[in-house]
């Protein structure tokens, strides 16, 4: 990271005969591991840089970096917290790490690393700037909901992920469609888990969008590739054996040192400015929706509830989103 040392990610490092006498982990991290009560490490939210009795390899650094091996391997540590000379690189290194879906813990300035490249921190802000998403092609596609629908998909140069838009009925400037933001949840929306309820709300949004143009007016469903609210697909399974321990889905991320909510809003106010949508009805039961699409300058002419029953795998799930997170459950 320019500006500051040499950092190499636990999770994924090719150098795995890399050691450091030092490791970059989260706020969240430092106080599961005891180590809040040092003065270095008491910042809720900032990084914190800690030094080991003995170098940490990669081996070694793991456990430190993951909580879900915390019943595995109980005893860590003696460690000091020390003072970060370069604070903005390293926020920006655990942000890159969140983006990557990986852990957010690094060796710091480890010998045997390898290769090194360059990141700025510019860089981050330049990869999180919603205007760089562009359509990148349409087609029809009759879905089981509706034969008259049409996929659009958006992609920017320097993301891998492709957003979609599914358009059910035809576009009409004259009436609010129907939205749904849906983020990608492979468990829910393909395997059918019952831990949460993504995969019946995105079925009940589909269905309802088609309810909508039958009577003449229409729906879009955006499908944003943002697994685990913004967390990545591995540390939301991690975040599930957390859960398997006792933890909520709130405790449990901000356990593995990411937060509870890192979805990016600005995406779906790109992805509806593109399709030519400024006003919505907007299916949710999450207040912050709302909020986030106004702040990017898309007008909510309704919020249309979209609850579904309980099932005995989710109770929890839904009860910390209502008691925790805000949502509008009953």
């Amino acid at each position: 990271m320019d500006g500051g040392p040499v950092l190499l990610p636990v999770e994924t490092a090719v150098a795995r005969q890399a050691s450091a006498q030092r490791m970059l982990i989260s706020a969240a991290r430092a106080e599961t591991l005891k180590l809040a009560n040092q003065r270095e490490a008491a910042e809720p939210h900032a990084p914190v840089l800690i030094h080991g009795a003995e170098p940490f390899d990669l081996a070694a650094a793991l456990p430190v970096a993951d909580p879900a091996l915390d019943l595995a391997a109980p005893l860590k540590g003696p460690f000091r917290a020390e003072t970060i000379g370069w604070l903005e690189q390293a926020a920006a290194a655990l942000e890159l790490a969140r983006i990557a879906g990986i852990l957010p813990a690094f060796l710091v300035d480890p010998a045997d690393a390898g290769e090194t490249q360059p990141v700025a921190v510019s860089d981050l802000a330049a990869w999180a700037d919603a205007a760089a998403l562009a359509i990148a092609t349409r087609a029809r596609l009759p879905v089981s909901a509706s034969e008259d629908a049409e996929i659009v998909a958006f992609r920017s140069a320097d993301d891998l992920r492709e957003h979609v838009a599914l358009v059910i009925g035809e576009q009409r400037s004259d009436v609010a469609p129907l939205v749904r933001l849906h983020s990608e949840c492979l468990t829910g929306d393909i395997l059918g888990s019952l831990k949460c309820d993504c995969g019946p709300q995105l079925d009940a949004a589909l269905h309802a969008m088609a309810d909508e143009a039958a009577r003449g007016g229409w729906g879009v469903l955006l499908y944003l590739r943002q697994e685990g609210r913004g967390i990545g697909l591995v540390n939301k399974l991690r975040a599930y054996r957390l859960q398997d321990q006792g933890f909520d889905t709130v405790d449990a991320n901000r356990r593995l040192g990411l937060p509870d909510e890192a979805r990016d809003f600005p995406v779906a106010s790109r992805m509806l400015e593109l399709l030519g949508v400024d006003e919505v009805r907007l299916m949710t039961n999450n207040p912050a929706k709302v909020e986030a699409l106004m702040a990017s300058g898309i007008a909510v002419a309704e919020r249309v509830p979209h609850q579904l029953p309980a099932n005995p795998h989710n109770t929890r799930y839904l009860s910390t989103k209502r008691d925790r997170s805000g949502h509008l459950l009953t």
